[in-house]
Parts: C-alpha cells; structure tokens; sequence
C-alpha cells in the first residue's frame, strides 16, 4: 500500500535524523545527505506541500465531469478512482517525496504498446498527457515551463490511476455490458424491452482492479488482464496484419466480444456453434466439422444470442404457434376458415381441449391467450420434419423447414426468431454419433428421405398404401447434451479453413456498440 505524502515525509526526516547521528559519532562529525540529495526530485522536493497537493486532487475531481453511455463498464472503473481519491485525497499511488515510481514509466510504455494491439485508442487512456507529464517529471523541467510541482504529480498520479483501472477492468470484463446495452435496444409491440441477449456474463469486479493498483503487483495484474482465448488471438493477429480502416474497426468490436466473460463459444468437444452475422451454423467435433445455411430471425423479431444444450430431437413436431404471433399475424384472419385450413391449423380450447370451428371464432378470443393455435405435423409445416430441442427462455430451436428455396437467398434473416437448418438430417446425425443404421433409416423414413438401406426400402415398400405419414420415430434423446451456442460476429475465424472472415452487420449490433468502445 502506498504511504500518505505526510507519513513518507515523517519517515523520511526519522531516516535523515538517524543518518546524521550515526555520521557524527563515526566520521568526524561530516553533514549526512539533504532531503534534496535523496530525492529524484532534487530541489523541488521542497517545493512538495501536502495541502497544496490535497487543494490540487479535490480540484481535479471537482473537474472530472467524464461521462460514459450507461452500458459502458468505463463508467464504473472511473468512478472507483474518483471515490479513491475522494477518500484518501492525500494518499499518492504513483510518487513519494522520493521521486515517482518506475511503474509509472512501465505502464506507460506496456499501454503505448499494447492499446494499438488491442484495437483500443489512446486519449481514453490518457496516453498524451501521461507522457507530457512524464517528461516534466523525469527532465525536472517544472521552472523552464512555468509548472508547479505539486499540480504536475497531482494531475500525473490520477491520470495513471484512471489509466490502469479502465484498461485493467475492460480487458477482463470488456469495456461494455452486453446485457445491458442489447436488452435494452429493441422494443416489443407491448412496449416492454426485447431480450436479445441472454449469456450469463461476469459483471466487472472494481474492487479487485482497486486493491491491484493499490498493491505492489499491479503491473502484474494489468499484464494478466488481456484476453487469452484462442479466438481473441486469432482476430488479435489479424488485426496486426490489416490495413483497411474499416476491417481494423469491424476487428476492433469483434475483439470486444472475446472479452465478456460467459459469451464465448466452447472451444473443445462437440459443438454447435451459430453464427448469425454469417447466416451459418457449424457442429464441430474433434475429427470433423459440419457445416450448413441457416435462416434466422427477421429484422424486428431477432434471433436472441445464448447459450444452451441440445437435449432432444422431434420428429415431425406439431407447431404450437407463440401467441406473439397470433397476435400480429394469425388473428386478423379470424373467422376465415379457408386461411386455417390452407395453413392446417387448428383451435384447441386450453381449458378444455375441445377443438373450435374457426369460422366461429373471434379475433378478440384468438387473442386473449385463452385458445391454442397449432398447425398439424407433416409435410408444409412451418417446423419442417424434424426440431432440434433446447431448454431458453424465448421458444426458438434449430429446425427444418418447408421452404427450402430460402437457403439460396443472399439475406436470410426471415423468421419469427427459430433458427432454419439447412441440413437438418446430418445435423441429427451429428447429434447422434452412436446411432446405429436402423435408428438412422428410421429418420429417413419418418422425414420422407429416400431409404438407403435393403431394410428400409422392404419398409417403404410394405407401407406404401399407408395414407398416413410414416413416424417410425417421434422423439429421441440426445445423450450426452450438446452445447449449442448462438453469437453474433461479424468477423471470425471459419471454424474449418482457420481464416478469419468479415459478414454484414445484419442486426446493427455493430453500429450499437461501437460508440460505447474506446476506438481509435
């Protein structure tokens, strides 16, 4: 911990006087060194006065009306300084009547080099004003620039402190909160926010970076705090290598999303990894990667980024349409019994289960959340053949689909919010790598795929005079759980080639967060 100004000083003389006791009992009586002589800062020690240094940090608290956009973690790093220095106006963590700390001189030079590494500007960090008081200090050039000692020490000590805390906590826990900024962007029809963000991340720990900077490990603690995941390197490396302005900002915000601690993909054993910017979904295993198009959630009903777990497949699931949708879309065809026999749906009575004549039916009734509205399973179905189920809190899935026209769109951003599967058959055997051949028939079969073995074809052939679809499986378990995780990046190494690849900003989420970073 560094010592008040006032204590060093009592210390200090309590030294001085002990030197010069033990000088004129043992040589001759000969003056031991000045204060000055002991001190980097030679004469102007003197000029170091306590109150006028505790004067100078109330003035540049008093002075420091910095404001961040509320979601910014920036916000909450400056304000632990200011209330530091508020508590302890006279307790310099930088300098003592001795001279300046080289961890000053370290945490210049370890910023200079690493903010342009990190995609991160200079002025939030107060690079410039550092260095110019840096010189000041280590050139003793106060007089020749007109500068008092006690504002210069006073104005460097805070602007090293305010440095280190805002690149130590938004290194470790990004310099915005994701749920904050994306959860409160998007409004519904009801009024309420949508949630468009749903990892659970690590809320930044200032307390932590405070006792760090205060402690004597604090350059320690400021090296650690830059992200080391493979993902992070790898846009790290690229940012290194890229000349355009505009891939090095996309770089810089891709780079910010490595750091919220929570949000990352799994980077071992069998995945799902959905990346909505690219419109694409990858299942990556150890020995062999599968990828694929997917059709994602439309402009004003997003697809929501989490995490979750595979647990279990449908086959040929019925759609029990969310009563958002029955609400925007569904009930203004009330009464029109074409429509819902042209789309397959039915009315079910939640309370009672009994079957409704649509005809009969109000648009007031379908909207009161008192009726269910379901299309029937099979071909046409919204949900295609087959549904690949995980627990959230938002009713979205990976699924097949009846339009596969869609996948040859540039744009696919479409649906409600599930996500469509190109390859929906491979995914689930992906999903199921112990499966023997039969199961596997048996999901071509209930999908409506060509049988590729003896036993399946003997199967169709038996049951071709069956008017009804064959559902040979309806559910099956995925053991052990899949992790499935839905981002958004906009630039990313492709998960089979290594290369690191640039997608629009589909959903704006770029342009949402780019003001709340420190970019150049």
């Amino acid at each position: 911990m560094r010592q008040p100004i006032s204590r060093v000083h009592k210390i200090t003389s309590s030294f001085l006087l002990c030197v010069g006791m033990s000088t004129l009992l043992t040589a001759c009586f000969q003056d031991g060194p000045s204060e000055a002589e002991l001190s980097d800062f030679g004469e102007y020690v003197y000029a170091i006065d306590t109150l006028q240094l505790e004067q100078d940090v109330k003035k540049l608290l008093s002075a420091d009306t910095a404001s961040f956009p509320a979601a910014s973690t920036l916000a909450s790093a400056a304000s632990a300084v200011r209330k530091h220095y508020a508590a302890a106006p006279t307790e310099a963590l930088w300098f003592t009547r001795m001279g300046l700390s080289s961890d000053a001189d370290s945490l210049l030079s370890i910023l200079r080099r690493e903010l342009p590494r990190h995609g991160l500007d200079s002025a939030t960090f107060f690079i410039p004003a550092i260095a110019e008081d840096l010189y000041v200090v280590r050139a003793l050039a106060f007089d020749s620039l007109g500068l008092d000692i006690n504002d210069v020490l006073t104005r460097l000590d805070y602007h090293l402190s305010q440095a280190f805390m805002r690149y130590a906590v938004g290194q470790r826990y990004g310099f915005v909160r994701p749920d904050r900024l994306l959860n409160r962007h998007d409004t519904k029809p009801n009024g309420d926010y949508a949630r468009l963000f749903d990892f659970a991340v690590t809320a930044p720990d200032c307390d932590e970076a405070l006792k760090a900077l205060t402690s004597d490990e604090r350059i320690d603690y400021l090296l650690a705090s830059a992200p080391q995941s493979p993902l992070y390197q790898a846009l790290q490396a690229q940012l290194a290598t890229t000349a355009s302005a505009t891939q090095r900002r996309t770089l810089a915000i891709n780079l910010e999303r490595c750091r919220w601690q929570g949000a990352q993909p799994e980077s071992q054993g069998r995945r799902i990894l959905v990346n909505i910017a690219a419109q694409q979904l990858w299942a990556i295993s150890p020995d062999t990667i599968l990828d694929m198009r997917i059709c994602c959630g439309a402009t004003p009903t997003k697809t929501p980024l989490l995490h979750s777990e595979i647990t279990h497949i449908d086959v040929n699931p019925a759609w029990v349409i969310p009563q958002t949708i029955i609400k925007a879309e569904v009930s203004a065809h009330a009464g029109d019994s074409a429509y819902f026999a042209r789309h397959r749906y039915t009315i079910v009575n939640s309370k009672t289960g009994a079957t409704l004549n649509p005809a009969k039916v109000t648009a007031d009734q379908l909207r009161s959340g008192s009726l269910r509205v379901s299309q029937q399973p099979g071909a046409g179905n919204s949900l295609g053949r087959i549904i690949f189920r995980f627990p959230n809190d938002f009713s979205v899935y990976l699924h097949d689909t009846s339009n596969r026209s869609a996948f040859q769109r540039e744009r696919r951003t479409l649906s409600h919010g599930c996500v469509r599967v190109q390859k929906p058959f491979e995914l689930a055997c992906f999903l199921l790598p112990e499966a023997d051949e039969w199961t596997l028939e048996r999901f071509r079969l209930s999908m409506d795929l060509k049988p590729t073995t003896d036993r399946g074809r003997q199967y169709l052939s038996d049951h071709a005079d069956d008017p009804r679809p064959l559902r040979l499986i309806n559910r099956h378990n995925v053991n052990p759980h899949i992790p499935v995780d839905i981002t958004y990046f906009t630039a990313l190494p492709n998960p089979i080639t290594g290369t690191v690849e640039f997608w629009p900003d589909l959903y704006a989420f770029d342009a949402l967060l780019a003001p709340s970073l420190p970019l150049p």
